[in-house]
């Protein structure tokens, strides 16, 4: 019997493939399907900064970084009232999920600053969640904003989250920073229990008829996955942290690399969006048939296996590999 048993944070999940954040978790129905398709966790749709900040008429002053105009940047965002649910019914939700369901529900927060993001921290984990998730979806565009300054907003984030309440709490982190081995190893530092690697920026576009800025949702593709496989097998092993793929987790063979590269639990949404939460059966099936074709006889015994500590080419994940690659693509083009 294969074993497809792994731990995320100190969470017993009966396998590696949790069910990251999505509008399919807003209903106790996508939430029962989820579980009864095979998911091990699901991590809710996010409680935003904006909503918690509009409950107390007043904005974080991260929001006007670079805008020219508040008023006029305000208006990208929706009528808050109405988006999502309010913060009181999120805590509701939460509640009611526990007792719909019995795998692990894992809270998520998604902004920048702390703000009321304590209190609510504090109420996410009285309402009955198992961890919570720090989604830090933040776009720095303040010309005297330096690097050190953005990721010392991910840092005291993390921190003040972190000491305020006595669940596990993740961080969802974006792949644009200048070192995310420091910023990794800073969490690790204040004690932060998982890390999501990676945020996923949605860019916007351009309507050439009406010129305007229009915002565009593009589910994510398998080859995004290939930064996040990187940057998990160079930190698997130097910090204590446990690690979590998110974005570009499409199929069984994909979770199979997340695990051999040291994550801990393989997070999927696009695939499920697109295909529906039975699809969660077919990758569980897939994923047995390739542990009993090649001899694994557990998750467990496969992580780590491929990061950069054990492979016998460690430069693979660096520098030393990109001249390698162009050497390739020449060469088909002889």
């Amino acid at each position: 019997m294969i074993d497809l048993s792994t731990t995320y944070m100190g969470l017993r999940l009966k396998n590696p493939v949790v069910a990251s954040s999505s509008p399919i978790s807003k209903t106790l129905d996508g939430l029962k399907r989820l579980e009864d398709n095979g998911a091990a966790a699901v991590v809710m749709y996010s409680l935003f900064e904006e909503q918690i900040n509009f409950e107390s008429l007043e904005l974080d002053h991260y929001l006007s970084f670079g805008t020219n105009s508040f008023a006029e940047a305000l208006t990208y965002f929706p009528d808050l009232p109405h988006y999502n649910i309010g913060p009181d019914a999120y805590l509701e939700h939460i509640r009611k999920a526990k007792q719909a369901i019995g795998i692990p529900v894992i809270g998520s927060l998604n902004g920048v600053s702390t703000g009321g993001w304590i209190r609510y921290a504090q109420l996410i984990e009285e309402a009955g969640a198992d961890a919570i998730e720090i989604n830090a979806y933040y776009i720095p565009t303040d010309l005297l904003l330096s690097g050190a300054e953005v990721e010392q907003v991910y840092i005291d984030l993390a921190r003040d989250v972190k000491t305020s309440v006595k669940i596990p709490v993740a961080i969802k982190l974006n792949h644009f920073l200048s070192s995310i081995p420091y910023v990794a190893n800073r969490l690790d530092q204040v004690g932060i229990d998982g890390l999501a690697l990676f945020n996923r920026f949605y860019q916007p576009d351009i309507d050439l008829e009406n010129l305007e800025v229009l915002p565009n949702l593009a589910l994510s593709s398998p080859n995004e996955l290939r930064v996040r496989l990187r940057w998990a097998a160079i930190l698997y092993g130097r910090i204590r942290a446990d690690l979590a793929l998110t974005g570009g987790v499409h199929s069984a063979p994909d979770v199979l690399k997340a695990m051999m590269v040291g994550a801990k639990a393989a997070m999927m949404t696009s695939a499920l969006l697109k295909n529906g939460t039975a699809y969660l059966r077919e990758v569980l099936r897939d994923l047995n048939i390739w542990m009993e074709e090649h001899e694994y006889e557990s998750i467990q015994q496969m992580q780590g296996s491929m990061s950069q500590r054990a492979v016998a080419q460690p430069a693979a994940f660096e520098r030393a590999n990109y001249m390698k690659v162009l050497q390739s693509f020449e060469t088909k083009m002889i």
